[in-house]
């Protein structure tokens, strides 16, 4: 858990002008969007979380089941908390790249627009604490913070603060950011003036809902996780559904449909945040490259990066899938040499991709090779399946 800062015990402002403070320190260091609520708020979010976790929508993510009871409502994660100041911090990308654009370029990956440079927990975190320090100083109260890895519920939270509202396909947006931009929060003990919490404004719109290639959302304002792109490449280990694979086209990192769709996105502006510009190398990256990474390699490319915490074996798994949606043959040896991988998982990604890109013929002279010598049972039905899939097709 993050560190209180503890000020000193005489409170040294008033609430209205330390609210003050807090919101243009804040601003200062890069904000775009300050809100504050009172942290007795909790609305619906203990009753939205349960039906979400009751319905199995979180999928492998068993912390959300163990920080169930503390991330329903504020006071539970801190007792002594009275408000909470949310902020919002914009990595909306430049006007030269298009997300959904990206996704014809078959053979280059596309990674999620939020991990195209420096991982933003670290970012925000930075910037938070040394605001929160400044806060404590000049107030005397407590403070603590918080950036997504804590079991806060920072969307409905943001939306009680006036930062905008959870959109059909539950994120948040703003009628001045779009959907692109970052939640964090910091925890006191003060009592601070309270904002006005924001309205639905998606109105009859669900273009967010119609472009999921997935069909992760069972409803408005409902996601199954278990369908979602950014669930499967992050989050899911073992081996991807078939179901899913075809529908990830070329998407190895999240998947920024729902959000690039927005209309909401046309008040959006470029980031201004250096640490949140995209990195030139990571707009397009050849598939062919990526798929010639060891875990050595794996690291310097993402060194910083949010990417670098699922490991290179789950990379390196969601880079196959993507060739094999490529439909390019120069794809054919990268995805070859991915069959003698030490990992079970990354093979049998490696033969669903090759099966996409060679013919049946091919693919039974590789399976001559490689099958027969195969240990691992998931592997070997990797195997199976697409020597039957190909004799049907």
């Amino acid at each position: 858990m993050t560190p209180v800062y503890a000020g000193r015990m005489e409170q040294l402002l008033d609430p209205v002008k330390a609210k003050q403070f807090l919101v243009d320190d804040l601003v200062e260091q890069g904000f775009d969007r300050v809100g504050v609520l009172s942290a007795e708020e909790s609305g619906d979010n203990p009753h939205r979380l349960k039906e979400f976790i009751g319905s199995g929508y979180h999928g492998s993510m068993d912390w959300m089941v163990t920080t169930q009871d503390r991330r329903s409502a504020p006071k539970s994660l801190w007792p002594d908390a009275r408000s909470i100041a949310m902020v919002a911090m914009n990595y909306s990308p430049s006007q030269a790249y298009d997300p959904l654009e990206a996704l014809l370029q078959k053979s280059a990956a596309t990674i999620s627009c939020y991990a195209h440079n420096r991982d933003y927990h670290d970012v925000i975190k930075g910037k938070l604490k040394q605001a929160a320090g400044r806060f404590a100083a000049k107030t005397g109260a407590q403070v603590k913070i918080f950036v997504d890895t804590a079991p806060v519920m920072e969307k409905p939270l943001a939306q009680k603060a006036g930062l905008g509202w959870q959109g059909k396909h539950t994120n948040l947006v703003s009628r001045e950011l779009g959907s692109w931009f970052f939640l964090g929060s910091i925890f006191t003990d003060m009592a601070l003036p309270i904002d006005d919490a924001d309205s639905d404004h998606c109105g009859t719109c669900q273009s967010c809902l119609d472009i999921c290639p997935t069909n992760a959302f069972p409803a408005p304002y409902k996601l199954d996780a278990r369908r979602c792109i950014s669930y499967l490449t992050i989050e899911h280990a073992g081996p991807i559904d078939h179901e899913f694979r075809k529908k990830m086209g070329n998407r190895i990192y999240g998947c920024d449909d729902c959000l690039a769709i927005c209309p909401w996105n046309k008040f959006a502006r470029q980031a201004t945040e250096a640490k949140l510009q995209a990195r030139k190398d990571l707009l397009h990256p050849r598939l062919e490259s990526l798929l010639a990474l060891d875990d050595a390699a794996f690291r310097a490319l993402f060194s910083g990066s949010p990417v670098k915490r699922i490991g290179r074996n789950r990379f390196i798994r969601n880079c196959l899938i993507a060739a094999g949606n490529s439909q390019d043959e120069a794809l054919v040896e990268p995805v070859q040499s991915r069959l003698d991988d030490d990992d079970p998982v990354v093979r049998g990604a490696a033969i669903w991709a090759l099966s996409q890109l060679v013919n049946k013929a091919a693919l039974k002279t590789i399976a001559v090779r490689y099958a027969e010598r195969e240990t691992d049972d998931d592997v070997k039905a990797e195997w199976q399946l697409a020597l039957e899939n190909q004799e049907n097709a």
